[in-house]
Parts: C-alpha cells; sequence; structure tokens
C-alpha cells in the first residue's frame, strides 16, 4: 500500500516547475485552511453560538446567516498571504481588494445551504480560483466564463469533511484527516457514471416548473412502467454540496432549475461561485452540467451575482435533459397509448 498523500504534496507535484501553478496551489492550500477552521465552527454547532441567526440582510434569495457571516471571515483571513487580487462571495455586496497586483482572483460561497445549519444537516463552502484582469481589484475578474477556471472545489461538512478538487486533471477527493489538521487524498480521478436511477430536485416546486423539468420528473416517477423503462429514486437536502458530493459517489443528477416564482424565473444558483466551479468538477469527473439549453462553463457572466439554472451529473441524464428542453412535448412514449402497458404495447 502506498503512503498516503496529503494536498499539499498533492498540489506540489502538479505545480512543480510552474511558478503559475505554484500560485494557485498556494491560494488552494490557503483555502483548504479556511475550510478546516469553517467546518471546527459548524461542527460546534450551538456551542458556538446562533449560527443559524438571521442579521437582517439578504444572502442571493435567502436571509443571511449568522454562520455565512463567520465564514467569510474565516475565508478573508486565509487570503491575506495568498497571491489573490480580490474577493468575490456571495456574503458581500461587491467584490474586496486583498492584494491588488497578484495574479489570481477568488470567488466564494462561504457556507452553501445555510438554511439547514440548526437541522444538523451538511452544509459546505464552494471556491473557484481564476485568473486576475488588469485592473485586478474590482469584479471585472469574475466576468469570465467558466472555461477561464484555474481550480475549483468544494468543501462539505458532514460526519466527516471532504474536499472535492479539480484543477484540470480529474476530480479529487481528499478527507480531513482531523488529528494532523490536513486533508487527505482517499479517492482520485472519480467518475460518475453515465447513466442512474437517481435523481435530486425539491419537487415541492411541481407547480412552478416549466413543461420540460415536469416531463422529466413525471418520466423518473413512472419507473419502469414508463418511458425510462427503469426505477428511479429521488434525493434532496437543500445543500447543492451534499447532493453533489452524492452523485459524485454513485451517480445521479442535481437539478436547480428556474421556475415562475419570483426571482426564481433566471434559476437560484450563481453562475461564478457556485455554478461555474460545480460544473467544472462534474465535467472532470466525466459528468455534464447545463442551464438547459448551454453548457454552464460557456456561459459569459455579466455580473459578480448572477444566477443562473443548474442541471448537473451523470452524462446520460443531462443529454435527455437537454433533449427535453428542445421538444418537452416528446410524442409516442409520453402518449397513454404508447405506454408500456398502454393501447399498443403487451
Amino acid at each position: 500500500m502506498t503512503d498516503p498523500i496529503d494536498l499539499g504534496a498533492f498540489l506540489d507535484r502538479w505545480a512543480q516547475g510552474s511558478s503559475s501553478r505554484a500560485d494557485v496551489a498556494i491560494t488552494v492550500v490557503r483555502l483548504s485552511e479556511a475550510c478546516c477552521r469553517i467546518g471546527s465552527l459548524v461542527n460546534l454547532g450551538p456551542l458556538a453560538g446562533a449560527l443559524g441567526s438571521e442579521t437582517g440582510r439578504q444572502s442571493g434569495a435567502d436571509p443571511q446567516k449568522e454562520v455565512d457571516v463567520r465564514a467569510n471571515d474565516l475565508i478573508v483571513a486565509a487570503l491575506k498571504d495568498a497571491p489573490v487580487a480580490t474577493l468575490g462571495s456571495e456574503e458581500l455586496e461587491w467584490a474586496l481588494p486583498i492584494n491588488p497586483g497578484a495574479p489570481l482572483a477568488v470567488a466564494v460561497d462561504p457556507i452553501d445551504g445555510s438554511s439547514n445549519i440548526d437541522a444538523n444537516m451538511s452544509v459546505g463552502t464552494i471556491f473557484t480560483v481564476l485568473p486576475a484582469r488588469a485592473n485586478g481589484a474590482d469584479t471585472s475578474s469574475f466576468l469570465q466564463s467558466g472555461a477561464a477556471q484555474l481550480a475549483a472545489g468544494f468543501a462539505v461538512y458532514g460526519p466527516y469533511t471532504s474536499l472535492i478538487l479539480t484543477v484540470g486533471t480529474g476530480t479529487h477527493v481528499f478527507t480531513l484527516q482531523r488529528t494532523t489538521g490536513q486533508f487527505v487524498l482517499t479517492s482520485a480521478e472519480v467518475e460518475i457514471p453515465a447513466a442512474t436511477r437517481e435523481y435530486a430536485i425539491n419537487a415541492s416546486n411541481y407547480r412552478h416548473w416549466d413543461d420540460s423539468i415536469r416531463t422529466y420528473v413525471d418520466d423518473c416517477l413512472r419507473g419502469f412502467e414508463g418511458p425510462r423503462g427503469k426505477n428511479f429514486n429521488m434525493r434532496w437536502t437543500a445543500s447543492p454540496v451534499a447532493d453533489i458530493y452524492r452523485l459524485l459517489n454513485r451517480g445521479g443528477i442535481f437539478l436547480y432549475p428556474g421556475d415562475l416564482r419570483e426571482n426564481y424565473t433566471k434559476g437560484r444558483l450563481r453562475l461564478v461561485y457556485e455554478a461555474n466551479p460545480l460544473a467544472w468538477i462534474i465535467e472532470q469527473a466525466g459528468g455534464a452540467a447545463t442551464n438547459g439549453t448551454e453548457r454552464i462553463l460557456d456561459l459569459e457572466p455579466t455580473s459578480l451575482h448572477q444566477r443562473t439554472p443548474f442541471m448537473g451529473g451523470s452524462k446520460t441524464e443531462v443529454e435527455y435533459l437537454v433533449r427535453l428542453h428542445q421538444d418537452p412535448h416528446g410524442a409516442g412514449e409520453r402518449s397513454p397509448l404508447f405506454g408500456r402497458r398502454g393501447l399498443f404495447r403487451t
């Protein structure tokens, strides 16, 4: 058995001989240190104070929580000595200058799923590392497509703490060794199964979805007797990092579409610091991610906090969903006459 490799050693090997990669490696290590501290904070629960209390301002579509603010502060502190010019965060209206003139920009969702914090459910941190543009300290560095990302990752604070990372060489899973405070590589080059029998969506919003999403879920619910010819299982945690970590382990698709509710028509996830890093991680694991009609990583952001619909996971499911967006009422298989026990089937 080979000796385990920690995150620092993994990144040193990847960055060897490249000063630009070394900058990315240093930044990812600093972010991992922030994740360790955030994980410790989350693990304390009520012992750390009222983490779920509201601050009085909005964070995305939800009220900002105390844990959001404290996690953001830990990330800012961790990046002070990193080669990062500017930080974009869900908890900050504008980009925050860190080290103007530095080569990199970082965007984060400090606590993904913070509405779950008082329920003792898994939450996480999402981050992306981008090249800083010339004027560096403003939001311009974040108005790049996801294809420009240099590193992307997310942490999951659950029964154990995981860090999922890509630097463009596959998707890798690291697990926190609490006794040493180091993230150790536990799964290299993760591969999402191309097909699945599991999907994650908030089914309570069914009445608000467009026809393509309703059709997809209806097809899954019809199980073996329906057009998909197999039974599906549904999961939903309201914490994207938890749902996506699960599909990295056993396949599946995660759906957070836009819908007819106020402030949801353009989707819910933030393109720059949620959808883009999650999409790259999924693609690097052999999956796919779309807004329904376009590949997530091809979208050009127009603002730091821009929202997008997001559907990502097992490749064949995503491709099927894209076809439904093109033709949500596909004839034939969906007609009761052509069901598995329909008039023309025995």
